[in-house]
C-alpha cells in the first residue's frame, strides 16, 4: 500500500488480515499494519522495514515511491522482527544503501541476520542528526520503550516524529474501529511495563514542535495529538483513565459469580459511572487487564483451589503486577468452602506494587452466600460507591471536619473569570480563626488565578490527597490558564460544581472548602486573601497529600543512568553539558535556576 503522507514522505507499510494472534498471545480480529515510511529528498530515506510475511509487497511498494531513483539509506528504529525481517531483502536488493542505526540495533542485526553483509553502516548517536536535504532528521534515543534498542526519529522541516512502537495499536489500517480501545490494550500488553521510561520520552517529546505522529504500528495521527499524547501520559504514569470499578472473578459452581453480580448490581444501582465485570476463565486475559488499568478500582473475587486461589486469577494478577499496576484501589472477595485463603494469598500478590489502596471491607463466603457474607458484601459496596456519588450542593452545608483536612498541603485552588474555570496549586492554605471560621489563601501575583480572584472575591479550595498522581500536579501547577481550558472535560474531568459555581476535584482530593474574600494582604510576591467560608464538605478520609509526601513519593526521580540537567520542578531531563542562562523548561516553564547538573 503506497499512501501519501505529505508531498515528500510516502506510507509504504502493509496490512495483515492472516495473522491470528500477535507476539502469539494476543488476539487481533482486526488484524496488524506493519508501517514503514520512505522520505525523498536530495537524499531518500527509509524509515524501517517490515514483518517478513510482507516483505515482497513492501518491496513493491518502495519501488513506486522511489520513482526510479535508489535509496541512500535505510533507518533502523527498532529490532523487533515484525519491523526488521525485511532488511536482509533490502540490503541484498539495495547494497550501495546505508543502514543507519544505533550501537545496540547494530548488534542486534548480527545476531538476526549472522553473515549478513552490509556495505555501508552509519552509527548513531543520541541526539545527532542528518541531512537529507530540506529534511533533517534528528535521532532521540528510547531505551526499552520496549526495547533498549529502540530509537525514535524527528524531522524537523515537517515536524513529524517517526515514533517506532509509540502510539501504536492493533488492527489493520483498513478496520474501522476506535483508536483508543486497540491502542490502550496494545500499550497495557506490550510497552506497559515500561512506563517510567516512557515518562522520559514523553518529556523529551515536550519540547519538539509536533504536527504528526507516524507509527510502526496504527494510523497516522495528524489531528488533535494532545488528546494522543494526554492518554500515552496517563498509561506510562499508571493514573487511572476512567472513574468506574472493574470487578474481575473464577467461580467454580456459580456462588462467587452471584456474589460479584450481586455487588455489580450494587454499584449500577447507587451511581457509580461504570461497572465492568470480568469472567477470567472466558474473557480475553489480554481485555481484562486493559480494564483493571484503565480503571480507578479493581475487585478481585475468586474461590480457594489447593490452598492457593484459582488458576486464572492467579495468571491474571501475574499479568497486572508484571507490569506494575500501581495508583489504585483493590477489594477482595473470596470463596472457600473449609479454609478459605484466596483473599490473603491474592493480597500478598501486590505486596511490592505502589500505591495501591485496600478496601476496608474484604468479604469472606464459606461455600455460599449467608446473612454473614452479604452484610459483608453490603458494607464492600457502600465503601466503594462512597467514591463515586456527587455531593449534594443543593443543600449547602458547613461541615466543620472539612477544616481538618488542611495541613502543610498541597492544594487546588479554583476560580473563574467569566469565561471559563481555571485553578492552580498552592501550599499555603491555612485556617485563621474559628469563630467565625476563616482561611488566608497566598497566591503568586504572577499566577492568572490570582489576578481573577482579585476581580471576583470567590474561590474554592481542594484539599489534594494522597491518591493524587504527578499529572495532576502537572496539569494544574505547569502551565497557565491565560493560554489553556484546564477544566475541559476531555482532558481533566474529576470535578464537579459546587453551590457557588466554581469547579471542586471529586477525584485525588479529601475535602472542598468554598470561599469568599472579604480582604487582602499584599505580601510582596503574593497576596493572601483572607476568606470567610461559605461551604465546606468531606469526600473521603484518605490521607491528605502533604509536601513530604509530595517530595518523596510522586514526584519523579531523576533516571539512574542520566546525565545532563534535571529540572528541580517536574523532572524533566536537559541531557547536555551546558544549560544556556535563558534556557526555560518546556514543562513547568521554571528558569534555569531550578535545574541540577547530574552526571
Amino acid at each position: 500500500m503506497i499512501t501519501k503522507v505529505t508531498d515528500s514522505v510516502i506510507y509504504v507499510g502493509a496490512n495483515d488480515h492472516d495473522v491470528d494472534l500477535f507476539e502469539g498471545q494476543y488476539v487481533v480480529p482486526n488484524g496488524m499494519a506493519y508501517n514503514s515510511y520512505v522520505i525523498n529528498d536530495e537524499k531518500i530515506a527509509v524509515m524501517d522495514t517490515i514483518d517478513r510475511k510482507k516483505t515482497d509487497e513492501w518491496l513493491e511498494n518502495l519501488e513506486g515511491a522511489f520513482e526510479g531513483r535508489m535509496p541512500d539509506y535505510l533507518v533502523v528504529q527498532h529490532m523487533e522482527p515484525d519491523h526488521s525481517a525485511s532488511i536482509a531483502a533490502f540490503v541484498e536488493k539495495y547494497p550501495e544503501a546505508t543502514v543507519v542505526a544505533n550501537k545496540k540495533t547494530i548488534k542486534m542485526i548480527g545476531q538476526f541476520f549472522p553473515g549478513l553483509e552490509i556495505k555501508s553502516v552509519l552509527e548513531v548517536e543520541n541526539g545527532d542528526t542528518l541531512e537529507l536535504g530540506s529534511h533533517t532528521l534528528t535521532f532521540v534515543f528510547a531505551p526499552m520503550v520496549h526495547w533498549p534498542e529502540v530509537m525514535m526519529t524527528y524531522e524537523s522541516s515537517e515536524k513529524i516524529l517517526f515514533s517506532a512502537d509509540g502510539f501504536g495499536k492493533f488492527g489493520a489500517l483498513d478496520a474501522d474501529e476506535d483508536w483508543a480501545c486497540e491502542a490502550r490494550r496494545y500499550y497495557i500488553g506490550i510497552v506497559g511495563k515500561y512506563g517510567p521510561q516512557v515518562q522520559t520520552v514523553l518529556k523529551k517529546a515536550a519540547g519538539l514542535d509536533i504536527e504528526k505522529i507516524c507509527p510502526l504500528h496504527g494510523p497516522i495521527l495528524t489531528e488533535d495529538l494532545g488528546y494522543y499524547i494526554h492518554l500515552y501520559d496517563l498509561w506510562s504514569g499508571y493514573v487511572p483513565e476512567t472513574e468506574g470499578v472493574c470487578i474481575c472473578y473464577t467461580s467454580v459452581y456459580g456462588n462467587t459469580k452471584k456474589a460479584v453480580e450481586i455487588l455489580a448490581d450494587k454499584l449500577e444501582g447507587a451511581g457509580v459511572p461504570n461497572v465492568v465485570v470480568n469472567d477470567l476463565a472466558r474473557a480475553d486475559m489480554a481485555e481484562c487487564v486493559e480494564d483493571a488499568f484503565r480503571y480507578d478500582t479493581l475487585v478481585l473475587a475468586t474461590t480457594t483451589y489447593n490452598g492457593e486461589m484459582f488458576p486464572f486469577m492467579k495468571q491474571f494478577i501475574d499479568h497486572l503486577t508484571e507490569r506494575n499496576f500501581q495508583k489504585r484501589r483493590v477489594a477482595f472477595i473470596e470463596n472457600g468452602s473449609w479454609g478459605p485463603v484466596a483473599g490473603r494469598m491474592m493480597k500478598k500478590c501486590f505486596e511490592k506494587s505502589k500505591e495501591l489502596r485496600f478496601a476496608e471491607n474484604d468479604v469472606t463466603i464459606l461455600s455460599a452466600l449467608n446473612d454473614e457474607s452479604m452484610a459483608q458484601l453490603d458494607a464492600l459496596a457502600e465503601e466503594l460507591v462512597a467514591d463515586y456519588v456527587p455531593i449534594d450542593v443543593t443543600d449547602v452545608k458547613l461541615d466543620p471536619t472539612a477544616l481538618y483536612k488542611i495541613g502543610y498541603g498541597l492544594y487546588v485552588v479554583t476560580c473563574n473569570d467569566g469565561k471559563k474555570n481555571n485553578g492552580l496549586i498552592v501550599n499555603t492554605v491555612s485556617q485563621v480563626s474559628s469563630n467565625p471560621n476563616r482561611v488566608a489563601v497566598n497566591i503568586n501575583k504572577a499566577n492568572y488565578s490570582c489576578e481573577v480572584i482579585k476581580n471576583t472575591g470567590v474561590l474554592n479550595v481542594s484539599t489534594l490527597n494522597e491518591t493524587a498522581p504527578f499529572q495532576t500536579f502537572e496539569h494544574f501547577g505547569f502551565q497557565s490558564g491565560r493560554n489553556v481550558d484546564k477544566f475541559d472535560k476531555d482532558v481533566f474531568g474529576h470535578w464537579e460544581k459546587s453551590s457557588n459555581g466554581l469547579p471542586y476535584l471529586n477525584r485525588y482530593a479529601n475535602a472542598y472548602i468554598s470561599l469568599k474574600v472579604f480582604d487582602t494582604v499584599d505580601l510582596g510576591s503574593h497576596i493572601m486573601f483572607l476568606c470567610d467560608i461559605t461551604e465546606s464538605q468531606v469526600i473521603n478520609n484518605v490521607d491528605t497529600m502533604t509536601y513530604t509526601y509530595y517530595q518523596n513519593n510522586v514526584k519523579p526521580k531523576p533516571v539512574e543512568d542520566v546525565k545532563g540537567w534535571v529540572c528541580d520542578i517536574c523532572g524533566y531531563i536537559h541531557a547536555d553539558e551546558k544549560l544556556p542562562e535563558d534556557f526555560i523548561c518546556p514543562l513547568c516553564k521554571h528558569g534555569a535556576s531550578d535545574f541540577t547538573y547530574m552526571e
